[in-house]
């Protein structure tokens, strides 16, 4: 935990409600998001027993297995979560808009959706069990003994790709709603328990006079909160197992029905609590006012999601078990450029989140005390002189960053500075000289466009998070060298892989 989390849980934990820990929200949220709430039978790797899934908060789907460790019946409920899930992706791929790549001779334009299918889920387990649902069924034959309807591998195909862009922080495709929350409030209970999302959410969520601590301890009942999913809980279980057995040894069609639908109230009644803490999660997060560099994060999302779609289109291949060299190298690095970009444009957009580093001395915030407009250093040419203003700062906080420093402020990102000097003044503070660039209107000499030069008096944060950050550059897929195996070979599916489990 960072200083100031830990601040905010030890605030927490003394006046019993959750502290915020940002002004803004950092993740976009759908107007009609797709949630989904699993269970999983205890003790199967992602055997499905049950799922509320959809996007309206009033009437959600259920969809059930009476008996899980039946093949059919597992494949069934994926068709079935299939023709909710694509259906909801299908209505994505309509409207589009055109954008443009690439810059120059090289320049190109595209077309890319305007929304972008998003799917919402409890917890962290929620999206491993996304991950490891779509690799049990995105290798499915359709043809052959052990057939799968088509939409089964599509929908793999698609919970794989959710999967793979959760990894990535500046994607908001796929949530998880307790590392969600637990981003933007601080709780006096410890990382783990923020993980039951009826505890955290009864922080957050706290009628006036109530105390979190209390209602976190009332959240926890199983028999009036039941656990998030996917696992259920064990005395739950003993419950489901029984009603199984019934269905199993019922002597009559009729009797199999009745037993199916009692089967079917106790698992709904089971998700229904957190169904309903979903939505009532999103209510919390959308009245938090969206951060700038938010849409923009979208907007990448919408156009992964348009490149997605149509190379399922044009190929249709699944993801193969293991990416090959260049492709893993490939996405490391795009993985390292997320993060970095992800945490300063979170710093830019939040002054709580931007505290944090001035902290750790990467940030400091300082009042405009003068300015040099007309200053001119010496060019790279002989004789030839540069325009390159100066604004002085004093804060009364240790400045911990060097001469010659390259550092950016929020207010001003397009525009470069230097620092040039930082010295300790009698009284304590700090005074820190900064040499400008760019930012001014591609003008080269003084006076500088109104609003472009900072002025004196007025309250600046400068830091050395840098919102440009570029991935390194790495050789195509077919120039993948022989250390690492040569250019791949198109995946091809074998039944190995696809039996590899669920049989």
């Amino acid at each position: 935990m960072s200083v100031l989390s830990t601040v905010a849980a030890l605030t927490a934990s003394r006046t019993g409600r959750a502290e915020p820990l940002t002004t803004v929200r950092h993740q976009h949220l759908d107007e009609k998001p797709f949630v989904l709430v699993p269970l999983t039978l205890a003790g199967e790797a992602c055997a499905p027993l049950a799922a509320l899934a959809g996007t309206d908060p009033e009437h959600p789907t259920l969809l059930t297995v009476r008996q899980p460790r039946n093949r059919a019946e597992r494949f069934r409920f994926a068709e079935r979560l299939a023709a909710l899930l694509l259906a909801h992706i299908d209505g994505c791929l309509t409207e589009t808009e055109p954008y443009t790549v690439g810059r120059g001779k090289e320049k190109e334009e595209r077309l890319r959706f305007q929304r972008a299918p998003q799917l919402l889920v409890p917890n962290g387990e929620g999206i491993a069990y996304v991950r490891l649902l779509g690799r049990l069924t995105r290798l499915r034959a359709t043809e052959g003994p052990y057939a799968v309807d088509p939409s089964v591998p599509a929908l793999g195909k698609w919970l794989t790709w959710y999967a793979e862009l959760a990894e990535f922080p500046n994607s908001g495709v796929l949530l998880a709603m307790t590392r969600l929350l637990s981003a933007h409030w601080a709780t006096g209970q410890s990382p783990s328990e923020d993980s039951h999302l009826a505890s955290l959410l009864a922080w957050i969520d706290l009628p006036e006079g109530s105390d979190g601590a209390q209602a976190a301890r009332e959240a926890e009942d199983p028999a009036v909160w039941p656990p998030a999913g996917p696992s259920t809980d064990p005395v739950f279980d003993r419950t489901l197992h029984e009603l199984m057995t019934r269905y199993d040894e019922a002597s009559d069609e009729r009797g199999r029905e009745a037993v199916g639908r009692q089967i079917d109230r106790e698992l709904h009644g089971q998700m229904l609590p957190t169904w309903q803490l979903m939505w009532r999660s999103v209510e919390l997060l959308r009245a938090l006012p969206e951060g700038a560099h938010v849409p923009g994060r979208w907007t990448l999302d919408r156009r992964w999601f348009s490149e997605y779609a149509e190379y399922l289109d044009a190929d249709g291949r699944p993801q193969a078990r293991r990416d090959q060299a260049v492709r893993a190298a490939r996405r490391l690095a795009r993985l390292e450029d997320a993060v970095a970009r992800y945490e300063a444009e979170r710093a830019y957009d939040d002054p709580l989140v931007m505290a944090e580093y001035e902290l750790t001395g990467e940030a400091f915030t300082g009042t405009v005390t003068a300015r040099d407009e007309d200053r001119f250093i010496p060019g790279d040419r002989p004789g030839s002189q540069v325009w390159r203003p100066t604004i002085t700062l004093r804060t009364d906080a240790r400045v911990g960053l060097a001469v010659g420093t390259e550092v950016k402020s929020p207010a001003r990102p397009g525009q470069g500075a230097r620092i040039l000097d930082v010295r300790q003044e009698d009284d304590g503070d700090h005074t820190v000289v900064l040499q400008l660039k760019g930012g001014f209107a591609n003008k080269r000499k003084p006076p500088a466009p109104a609003g472009t030069l900072a002025e004196i008096g007025e309250e600046l944060t400068y830091t050395t998070l840098n919102l440009t950050a570029m991935p390194s550059a790495l050789p195509d897929e077919e120039n993948t060298p022989w250390t690492h195996g040569g250019p791949p070979q198109p995946y091809e599916p074998t039944d190995e892989d696809a039996e590899e489990t669920w049989e």
